[in-house]
């Protein structure tokens, strides 16, 4: 006969391998978020949002607050705008977009710095919060797309790419990869903020009071053990099946990575 762990000790260790998985998934999410982070920045400051192509009248690109263009006489770029430089940005649609966008760079960036709150707060708060930020900030980066093709028809737009040019029509001009970025990046925001608000609301079943207060294991975790145990002793009686295909045999309620209610 092979002898079974107890329920309480096999509870614990499956409890233990649950949370490190769930810390792994943790620091993956922060992982990608700070790249996310430097991926807005590029999108935001870089002036490739739309361009030039073969049969423009001029030479040149447009971003949010930059944009350069094609002298007439010669072959130079004459650059202009600035984001503190109101004024030099072609049109309200350009400046719109260029605040929305900002706003949702910054909300990026405010979920890292909450990041340290991991130390202070309740860990399952601060994934929920950080979730929050970042779905707002793939809103403000979904408007600042739809908004930015409405300055198209500006004088400058217009030079640039030809008189065909007009609001959501872009003429004789090509869209550039910020742009193109920027659309993908809007759903790469709701992707992680779907996966913090998961580790958030999966957090808080990590510890269960029941577990944490008096010390008796929760009938989730009995069940687990039980499974597990039965699956362990017979993978070592039926060498022909695999550990995990037994775990679902003996527990088809228990799916792969399932955690407490």
């Amino acid at each position: 006969m092979v002898k079974l762990l107890p329920a309480q000790e096999a509870a614990k260790i499956y409890h233990t391998n649950y949370v490190r998985n769930a810390r792994a998934v943790g620091v993956m999410w922060g992982t990608l978020t700070i790249c996310f982070s430097v991926l807005v920045m590029a999108l935001f400051i870089q002036p490739y949002w739309i361009g030039d192509s073969v049969n423009t009248p001029q030479a040149g690109y447009f971003g949010l607050f930059s944009y350069c263009v094609g002298n007439v006489l010669s072959s130079e770029l004459i650059c202009k705008g600035g984001p503190l430089d109101f004024s030099s940005i072609p049109s309200r649609a350009f400046k719109t977009a260029m605040f929305f966008v900002a706003l949702g760079m910054f909300l990026i960036i405010g979920s890292i710095i909450c990041f340290s709150l991991f130390f202070v707060c309740n860990t399952a708060t601060v994934y929920k919060i950080c979730a929050w930020m970042q779905l707002a900030a793939a809103t403000g980066l979904m408007i600042g797309c739809l908004v930015y093709p409405d300055g198209w028809d500006s004088s400058e737009v217009r030079r640039m790419c030809g008189e065909q040019t007009g609001k959501y029509t872009l003429g004789h001009c090509t869209i550039r990869w910020a742009f193109m970025l920027a659309i993908l990046s809007i759903g790469d925001a709701l992707i992680l903020s779907f996966l913090g608000f998961v580790l958030g609301y999966r957090q808080d079943k990590l510890l269960p009071d029941d577990y944490k207060a008096d010390g008796k294991v929760p009938e989730w975790a009995i069940s687990a053990a039980a499974c597990t145990t039965r699956a362990c002793s017979s993978d070592r009686v039926f060498s022909g099946g695999t550990r995990q295909g037994l775990l679902e045999a003996f527990c088809p309620a228990l799916s792969l990575g399932s955690g407490p209610p």
